[in-house]
């Protein structure tokens, strides 16, 4: 997913865009620019400084500077959960767990090396089963024994699950195994760091309550999800912005800028 943050210099959101990256990652981030400065009413002239974040920061030929994906998702969290101190970010790509204290990043941990407790692992996984993503929620609420899913490798798992449909397990034991999974996974990561609460998660997973709730009874905490878990990094990357800018003019400095042009990243310019 490629999002898009816009805040104003009181931390108040304008707006806020996500869209499915796709193939075409380098021509996609003015486009979702261009969408949320038209949810603002704004023109991009207006915008004073232009933080880009995550594995594609380097396609937003327009950023003012980029800025890593950790440092950016803690300044995120740490805005919407004050008090947070342990961090679990599941998305498509990978898998973090970050260690805050007072909103700084103290420590990480990340699983960005296979697709197994990932965003990716349950949408391979949904389409084995015949479900659509979003239905794995409401479908795992449904399981009356759910079954256990041991492999730790994306095809293993999937080998698993066609075993456990021709043996007539039911779907909805087999997507409650899944969530499990995900979840004994996540908190194997998250215990190389020290879990202290609050805990938030976030990520696109994060939006499956079924993932939730099996994090929940792994970790025996409380686990806080914001409104929209997905713009966590987009969120902090604004904010970062906004710091960066407030106190280069506090301190008398100029920034270095990019053209005030919204255009898609090429190889050749």
């Amino acid at each position: 997913m490629t999002k898009v943050v816009i805040v104003d210099e009181g931390e108040r959101v304008l707006s806020r865009v996500e869209s499915h990256t796709g193939a075409e990652h380098r021509r996609l981030a003015n486009r979702v620019m261009a969408e949320a400065l038209k949810q603002a009413g704004l023109p991009f002239r207006e915008i004073s400084y232009v933080v880009a974040t995550g594995y594609g920061r380097i396609n937003v030929p327009f950023a003012d500077r980029q800025i890593t994906e950790l440092t950016c998702h803690a300044r995120g969290v740490s805005f919407l959960f004050p008090s947070a101190r342990t961090v679990l970010d599941i998305g498509g790509q990978d898998a973090k767990g970050l260690r805050l204290n007072d909103g700084k990043l103290l420590d990480f941990v990340m699983n960005d090396r296979c697709a197994a407790g990932t965003g990716r692992f349950l949408e391979i996984l949904s389409g084995t089963l015949g479900l659509k993503l979003d239905d794995l929620s409401r479908v795992s609420r449904q399981a009356r024994n759910k079954t256990s899913i041991s492999s730790t490798c994306t095809i293993f798992a999937q080998q698993e699950i066609i075993s456990c449909l021709s043996a007539g397990v039911a779907v909805a034991d087999i997507v409650a195994g899944l969530h499990d999974s995900i979840a004994g996974r996540a908190v194997t990561m998250l215990r190389r760091l020290k879990i202290e609460p609050e805990v938030v998660f976030t990520g696109g997973v994060a939006r499956n309550s079924g993932v939730v709730e099996a994090l929940r009874k792994s970790l025996g905490l409380e686990v806080l999800v914001p409104e929209d878990p997905l713009i966590s990094g987009a969120l902090g990357a604004a904010l970062m912005g906004k710091d960066v800018l407030l106190g280069a003019q506090a301190a008398g400095e100029d920034l270095p800028r990019a053209a005030r042009r919204l255009s898609a990243a090429s190889f050749y310019t």
